[in-house]
This record gives C-alpha cells, structure tokens and sequence, in this order.
C-alpha cells in the first residue's frame, strides 16, 4: 500500500528519511552506503540538525504555493530494499 507523507517543515523531510529507510528494512549504514553518506550525517540528517536550506527551500516553496509530497511503497518483511537514486549511469569511453 502506497504511504504518503505530506512535508511542511525541514524537519518533516529530514524525519521521513529515516521513516521511509525503517519501511524498508534498511539500517542507517546500508542506506548510508547506498547513498554515499557516512552513516553518521545520515543520523543527523534524520534527526533534523543538517535541514537549515531545506527549511528554506520549503518555505519559498510554500510562499507561491506549492506542496511537497514524500510517497513510497512499504516493503513486505523480508524483501529486498529497491535501489534508484535517480542517477543516470552511462558508459563514456575513449574513441
């Protein structure tokens, strides 16, 4: 079932990293390797310390209107956690 989480605040967002990470069965270091974070900012990250810009950004954003909307799928206990960082990845050789 598709979960929703609605962001107003720097704090929201930074929050929904760590909830939607224990939704899908990763740790703080698995996810920190994922992402290419240490572990540690990424505990910072979820407790709020690092989303001064953030807050920024959703305030501006708020200003003219517009809403920021978390949505992911929950993983079923035992099932591998899906990897997309939205990067493209390419190959660029030497002709």
């Amino acid at each position: 079932m598709t979960r929703q989480i609605r962001i107003r605040t720097g704090h929201e967002l930074t929050a929904a990293v760590g909830e939607v990470r224990r939704s899908q069965g990763l740790t703080q270091q698995e996810l920190a390797d994922i992402a290419g974070l240490a572990r540690s900012y990424l505990a910072q990250i979820e407790v709020g310390r690092t989303s001064s810009v953030i807050e920024h950004a959703l305030r501006a954003l708020r200003r003219m209107g517009a809403t920021v909307t978390v949505t992911y799928d929950p993983l079923e206990p035992g099932a591998g956690a899906p990897v997309d960082d939205g990067v493209e990845r390419g190959t660029s050789g030497a002709a």
